[in-house]
């Protein structure tokens, strides 16, 4: 532990200088590299696959619903130079989506080989633990965690190969959370995944980041308005025993205002992602939010967890 301390003090004044040179550097070249990104149906998915392809890169854009609105919108930007944007088939929880969508990439590879695979797909949705079914666990589980993994694991020779990068996309949720365990849940897992692959990727030259944004439900519209009607319907009877309707309701209201405070502009987002891609010194992570959100993550960080969740318990009850 010493140890650890007395590193740590050796490298903070280094921590200018590393930001100076990370500044001066010179950026990646788009030109002739390949990028895949997962959930590129709408939210940062969409954004990104738009944004890279204006960038130049050679762009393959998973989408579940690959005849949707989203797709075609792709697949119109693209129109000018459709062999540097190609829409895929991908749902993440189907190990053959996953296979299929590397044979793509494969016959379909620009000069400069493989450089970017971006984790993006997610789902989300409300409800406290009890009220939510062991289908939806699963679901989410399949979803947002195994279906990351399952697509690391597939493209993990390629980026190998061609020294790439591999972007996660998190939450600060992953610290906390505000009645959405479920998401919380996938979300905390995953970035136990990434600590790990990050430090095993080191040696093959294979640099791992993290996004980490705050509430962009507006930008995004992962999570839809949440109806107490609905949430009731669904409940076991043991749950409405314990529970009553004006309580879902009081809990439905909470979160859609939260929901309602999202931000709309997700390109700062995207930032993010596109720097993770193209910087030479890419950070481990990067946390996109607001200063009092961010001043949550930082009081779960280093006060007692009584203090969070005496935080949170007020929230809640605001």
């Amino acid at each position: 532990m010493w140890a650890a301390a007395l590193l740590l003090l050796v490298l903070l004044p280094l921590l200018p200088v590393a930001r100076w040179w990370r500044r001066g550097a010179a950026r990646l070249e788009p030109a002739g590299r390949a990028v895949l990104i997962t959930g590129c149906d709408s939210g940062f998915g969409h954004l990104l696959a738009l944004r890279l392809h204006r960038l130049g890169f050679t762009v393959f854009a998973g989408c579940l619903c690959p005849g949707g609105d989203g797709a075609r919108r792709l697949q119109r930007e693209a129109a000018a130079e459709p062999s540097r944007l190609r829409v895929l088939r991908l749902d993440v929880t189907r190990a053959r989506d996953v296979r299929e969508a590397k044979e793509v990439v494969l016959s379909h590879l620009p000069e400069r080989g493989f450089w970017g695979l971006v984790n993006n797909a997610g789902i989300s949705t409300f409800g406290e633990t009890g009220w939510l079914s062991m289908e939806t666990y699963e679901k989410f589980a399949d979803v947002n965690l195994l279906g990351s993994i399952r697509t690391t694991l597939e493209f993990l020779p390629l980026l190998r190969k061609y020294k790439g990068r591999i972007v996660f996309m998190s939450s600060i949720i992953a610290y906390f959370t505000l009645g959405n365990g479920i998401y919380s849940m996938t979300k905390a897992a995953i970035e136990k995944f990434c600590d790990a692959l990050r430090l095993e990727m080191k040696k093959f030259g294979v640099q791992v980041c993290i996004i980490q944004p705050g509430n962009y439900a507006r930008s995004t519209r992962i999570q839809p308005p949440v109806s107490a009607e609905e949430i009731w319907s669904e409940l076991s009877e043991e749950e409405k025993a314990v529970y009553n309707k004006e309580y879902v309701q009081e809990r439905a209201n909470f979160f859609n205002s939260i929901l309602s405070e999202g931000s709309t502009n997700g390109h700062e987002v995207v930032d993010a992602m596109v720097d993770a891609l193209t910087s030479p010194a890419p950070k481990a992570r990067y946390m996109v939010a607001k200063l009092k959100e961010k001043a949550l993550v930082l009081v779960c960080a280093l006060f007692p967890t009584v203090v969070m969740d005496s935080v949170l318990s007020y929230a809640l009850s605001k």
